[in-house]
């Protein structure tokens, strides 16, 4: 049993833990409200005039714009590619499969720069000119894991007895996969595809070494981050950023929380019918 000095010990040093890793990003908030735009402490006055600056700039919305379609279609590329690598890992044994896993999750593990340096150099052989297209797929390189991982731990904690029941009595493979695979999978799906944007969407090491003339969201905010005179709309951007990650990831842990099951007694509609 744990002593009442040992709960106060983990209380303070998972505070401690918190605030080590949250106070930087409060502070890059704060600052995106700061009147005056030289960042000193006390802040003189707040104001939300950055935030209209930081919109009304077109270097802002372009480099917005393109990491938000970078992040959908390589969310979507990652969430096609992924469940199907999850499916075949999960469901047939053959030669080499622990491989296959291992090199799927690899991306993840390896420095950014790594990733990075290995894909412009595949692009410089093979020809391929520089541009959003590139970025999508080196973000996907990293987004399918996230996905696979979370479609493969969700199978794998789903009874294959509810398939092999559907389909005993009589639910043919689209009613199987309608009323019982989709309910259980779908909160996995749904998860994977919003760690996969946010992942996606503030990459800046993969991006520098694959974007080309393009500039992401991330990359605006490096490039402008020693401009004096930018950096209110810089803090402003980068709030906006950590807006943009925290939120999918906040919705993707509520979501693995979960059973995965969305519509419950899909089971049994198969059954009943």
């Amino acid at each position: 049993m744990t002593t009442r000095a040992t709960r106060i010990g983990l209380v303070v040093w998972t505070t401690f833990v918190v605030c080590f890793l949250w106070l930087p990003l409060v502070l890059i908030g704060v600052y995106a409200f700061n009147k005056s735009n030289i960042q000193s402490w006390p802040i003189p006055g707040w104001t939300t005039h950055w935030f209209s600056e930081a919109w009304h700039d077109p270097d802002v919305r372009s480099s917005l714009w393109l990491s938000v379609k970078v992040g959908l279609v390589a969310t979507g590329t990652a969430l096609v590619l992924g469940s199907m690598a999850a499916f075949a890992i999960h469901r047939f044994r053959f030669f080499g499969r622990e491989s296959v896993s291992f090199l799927l999750i690899l991306p993840i593990a390896l420095p950014g720069i790594i990733t990075g340096i290995a894909l412009n150099s595949f692009y410089v052989f093979a020809g391929l000119s520089l541009s959003w297209w590139t970025i999508v797929i080196g973000h996907a390189t990293f987004c399918v894991v996230v996905v696979y991982n979370n479609v493969l731990a969700r199978l794998r904690r789903t009874s294959g007895s509810l398939l092999e029941a559907s389909m005993d009595l009589g639910a043919d493979g689209w009613q199987t996969f309608r009323f019982v695979t989709w309910p259980v999978l779908s909160t996995a799906l749904v998860a994977g595809g919003l760690l996969a944007f946010a992942l996606s969407f503030d990459e800046v090491i993969v991006t520098t070494f694959t974007a080309g003339a393009q500039v992401t969201l991330p990359i605006f905010i490096l490039d402008n981050l020693h401009q004096g005179q930018q950096l209110p709309v810089i803090n402003v951007v980068a709030f906006v950023v950590i807006v943009l990650t925290v939120i999918p990831v906040v919705f993707a842990q509520r979501l693995m929380r979960d059973t995965g099951i969305l519509r419950r007694g899909a089971a049994a509609a198969v059954i009943a019918k």
